[in-house]
């Protein structure tokens, strides 16, 4: 899981109705149902509760995956693995406690009867559902970093049990690694909007974890674990996929004959796709989160500040892409009556802490989507030192009537301001150089008046104009000026 405790990106989820559904429909909580409401006293279970082998193909009727055909299973010609698939559900319905166990011992096989939690799939709320599969997901999540047995016999002792150091197995290490690979695939769907449109490539996901940041040009070594890595991703994915973690196109079978049996793929350019593509589901994405906040990591979701107050919710958009605050935004207003709504953001809006600026540009992205109802508060603050130059440019581009023209003092109190919150949200990028260039191109001698401006702000906006502005005289000017502002300002 990513390892930086500053807040992610808000994802956005489905209801917790709709994720239900989805958990349901996922192919192996499906199966592990299917085989609950089948399972009764005359059911036999080995001594550790797994179905004995006799008993498997019975069960792999009822999932429709006996040798008579019915549905098949992902990748198998249904008969063949039939068995192997129900051995699996059963084990999730016995995880999840939708079956009860009674272990038997050396001599008697154990019992079966219907979990408490089988109940909960028709007469539980959407949470209850969504709690089995948070237990079916661990399940998955263990048997996707079991050690992969090529050669039993290699690894098998003299008793005939398994030989755990001659597996060269780290349990915690594997599950640290896919922790990681699943944090890394959160981070970049959050921060892409937190909504999961877009599939990310097999090799930009294992490169993530084993490039170093520092590295400009991985050596063939790295390549190397970097490709080894994706095979046992394009396992493990195959596998969270039966459980809805994850939609997932596998590496393409004719690239192992091409490259060789004897190594990995090497990832090229001609078509990524190949190298396998996988993208968080809705109900992946809704699994990963309810983990982070196991760990205590922040992972907020849009709507978690609809309930909060104006100043939370503007110092909370600051870590949410455009898309997102949007939605959050939406949210929160739709909890409050326009006027009052209007009234609170301005309000909250005010301030000379570092903070203030951007919680003031989204006061104003966020009153253009109140509406001509938000009026009256925006002329109420027409005279107020912070607020009034954000109030006209609000009523001017909504049409409204008699805006009085700004001060001069206020109009170069707005530039900074605006400056300095797009500074706190986006650094310098090259949208801000053409901000600076056109204000500073709107104003004659604009250096000379803004180095005057009341703003805790003025000295680092100049200093950072001075950076920005591709006119070297423009800059330099930019210079003297910060120069006079800290001068003014005793720092």
């Amino acid at each position: 899981m990513p390892e930086d405790r500053s807040p992610l990106p808000p994802v956005r989820l489905h209801s917790d109705a709709e994720l239900a559904r989805d958990a349901l429909a996922t192919p192996l909580l499906t199966r592990a149902v299917k085989l609950a409401r089948w399972a009764g006293p005359g059911t036999r279970v080995g001594v550790g509760g797994e179905l004995v082998e006799e008993q498997l193909p019975e069960a792999a009727e009822v999932l429709g995956l006996g040798e008579s055909g019915g549905e098949g299973a992902e990748g198998t010609d249904g008969g063949g693995e039939g068995p192997a698939y129900a051995s699996e559900a059963w084990r999730i319905a016995v995880d999840t406690g939708l079956v009860e166990v009674e272990e038997g011992d050396d001599d008697s096989a154990g019992t079966v009867s219907s979990g408490d939690n089988l109940a909960l799939v028709t007469g539980g709320g959407p949470q209850d559902v969504l709690g089995l599969w948070l237990d079916a997901l661990d399940v998955v999540l263990a048997d996707a970093t079991a050690p992969l047995l090529d050669d039993i016999e290699d690894i098998l002792g003299e008793d005939g049990t398994i030989d755990v150091e001659a597996l060269d197995w780290d349990p915690e290490a594997e599950a640290a690694f896919l922790d990681g690979v699943l944090g890394n695939l959160y981070l970049l769907t959050v921060t892409g909007g937190g909504a999961g449109e877009e599939a990310v490539p097999l090799p930009v996901l294992a490169a993530s974890m084993i490039v170093p940041d520092d590295m400009s040009e991985p050596t063939d070594d790295v390549l190397e674990q970097v490709s080894q890595a994706m095979m046992r991703l394009d396992d493990q994915f195959r596998l969270l996929e039966t459980i809805g973690l994850v939609e997932y196109r596998p590496v393409d079978e004719a690239l192992m004959a091409e490259e060789g049996e004897e190594s990995p793929p090497q990832p090229d350019d001609d078509d990524v796709s190949r190298y396998g593509l996988v993208r968080l589901t809705p109900l992946g994405l809704y699994g990963i989160r309810a983990r982070l906040l196991e760990e205590g990591i922040d992972a907020p979701a849009v709507g978690d500040l609809a309930d909060k107050g104006a100043e939370v919710l503007l110092d909370g958009l600051a870590y949410f892409p455009e898309l997102s605050a949007r939605a959050e935004t939406e949210q929160w207003l739709a909890r409050r009556a326009p006027a009052d709504a209007a009234r609170e953001l301005l309000t909250a809006a005010e301030g000379d802490d570092a903070g203030a600026p951007l919680r003031r540009l989204h006061c104003q992205q966020a009153l253009t989507l109140v509406g001509p109802q938000a009026e009256p508060a925006v002329r109420a603050v027409l005279d107020n030192p912070q607020l009034g130059g954000l109030a006209r440019v609000w009523l001017a581009e909504h049409g409204a009537a008699d805006v009085p023209a700004p001060p001069e003092s206020m109009i170069f109190w707005l530039a900074i301001d605006t400056i300095a919150a797009q500074l706190s949200a986006v650094g310098e990028p090259d949208e801000l150089q053409d901000l600076v260039e056109s204000l500073v191109g709107r104003h004659s001698g604009f250096f000379d008046a803004a180095w005057r401006v009341d703003h805790p702000a003025t000295a680092t906006v100049l200093e950072a104009m001075g950076r920005l502005h591709r006119d070297k005289k423009a800059a330099k000017e930019a210079r003297k000026a910060a120069f006079k502002a800290r001068s003014r300002a005793g720092s």
